[in-house]
């Protein structure tokens, strides 16, 4: 029977796990570190690589197996992991292929946290990062490569400065040198934007963020597009092509092929060594979360337009970035890679300054200040002094994040309530 393709919308809500007569309707939380076999030769095979089951929760559990089975069919994906935080996915996405002495092209406007990872905790690692524009150029992006680069890196819409990155254009650089392209599609998620359609290889989600959608339980996700050919770059990437020593000799590219050496690789090694786990608890709250994402996604960017031409249009608002926003400077490559919306994040600068901006922030009663964003519930922040305050003016400038910029991340509430909350704080400037 041919398979019957899904739409994104009922894969939310039952991608991933398919109950069989009498058993759970709802995914089974299975709340256990370890396993029962019968056998000493069972539990053999399993640490051989050469059966699948489940051995101890450290690096693999049914329920968060069965919840990166669901976002890795809303992404169009050949596997996938769960992490414990986004910023686990991301380290594990980029330490997996590149080790000291490697080198990475990153888009310069990601999360701050990602920045700080990159630049200066890999840095000690001794992984080296160029930091290049997201509106760099195919000579700029070119010049920016070494012999020893493995992958590049960039956000779909870009936290907090709501570049739009041309995936196309930097999945083509990347592949040209014989690279993959890692985007982090947290902010679009797979109901906007599906990287690998246009060329990424790796896609990485902080799932806390609108894949949970209501602040219950931190985690990160890892999926493989199963297209990039690590054999036909085999000198580029030994630790996917050459035995693997600490497993047994395995050489994952050709044991598990295209599409399942790189989870199969992050799950065996990596995640066996840092175990940076999602809990079976937090992967049933995401499984929860993902049942909903497809309309409340629909109820953010909705909010966040209607939001942004209010502010737009405001005496004491400086000025205004939505890339849903017709005018603003990522309109057009939105539409190219977000027709439906893009994110509910709308970031913005009241005339004052910083010190007005704070103001704002404290008059608001439905935006809340928290170290969070896209959730269901309103909230708001103030980068330079909170998620980027690591970074200088310079660092700042770069990542497309000013002192004066705050992060206004719109909820699923009532939008004519939100604005009259936006224009009571606005008054008080």
């Amino acid at each position: 029977m041919a398979e019957i393709k899904r739409s994104i919308e009922t894969l939310c809500v039952q991608g991933g796990y398919t109950p069989g007569n009498g058993e759970p309707r709802q995914i089974p939380i299975v709340q256990s570190t370890t396993f029962k076999y019968s056998t000493s030769e069972d539990m053999g095979k399993l640490f051989d690589l050469e059966a699948s089951g489940y051995f101890y929760s450290r690096l693999q559990n049914p329920t968060c197996d069965t919840v990166a089975r669901r976002i890795c069919e809303l992404e169009g994906g050949s596997a996938a992991m769960l992490t414990s935080s986004g910023q686990a996915a991301n380290f594990f996405a980029v330490f997996n292929i590149a080790s000291a002495g490697d080198h990475v092209v990153a888009s310069s406007a990601i999360y701050g946290g990602t920045y700080n990872l990159f630049a200066v905790t890999m840095k000690r690692m001794g992984v080296e990062f160029t930091f290049v524009s997201p509106d760099a150029t195919e000579e700029e992006l070119n010049a920016a490569f070494r012999p020893e680069t493995k992958a590049v890196f960039g956000e779909t819409i870009a936290n907090p400065a709501l570049t739009v990155l041309d995936i196309e254009l930097f999945a083509k650089v990347a592949h040209e040198h014989g690279v993959p392209l890692i985007i982090d599609n947290t902010f679009a998620t797979p109901v906007n934007c599906r990287p690998f359609e246009w060329g990424a290889d790796i896609v990485t989600h902080s799932t806390t963020k609108y894949m949970d959608g209501h602040g219950s339980a931190v985690g990160g996700c890892i999926v493989d597009s199963g297209k990039f050919d690590w054999m036909k770059h085999a000198d580029k990437f030994p630790g996917l092509c050459t035995p693997d020593d600490s497993y047994h000799g395995v050489t994952y590219a050709e044991k598990f092929g295209i599409e399942g050496a790189f989870i199969t690789k992050a799950t065996a090694q990596l995640m066996r060594d840092f175990g940076c786990t999602q809990s079976p608890q937090s992967a049933f709250l995401l499984g929860l979360g993902l049942e909903s994402l497809h309309v409340r996604m629909e109820r953010h960017c909705s909010n966040a337009l209607a939001i942004a031409k209010y502010l737009a249009s405001h005496e004491k608002v400086e000025w205004v970035t939505y890339p849903g926003l017709e005018g603003d400077k990522y309109y057009e490559l939105a539409k190219k890679y977000m027709p439906n919306g893009t994110c509910g994040v709308v970031s913005f600068g009241v005339k004052g300054g910083r010190a007005a901006a704070e103001k704002f922030m404290k008059e608001l009663k439905l935006g809340a200040i928290e170290t969070h964003v896209a959730d269901a519930r309103t909230c708001c922040l103030h980068p330079a002094s909170a998620t980027h305050r690591q970074m200088n003016d310079d660092e700042l400038r770069a990542a497309g994040v000013s002192p004066d910029l705050i992060r206004y991340s719109t909820g699923i509430e009532n939008k004519d309530d939100l604005i009259a909350d936006i224009e009571a704080a606005l008054a008080t400037l």
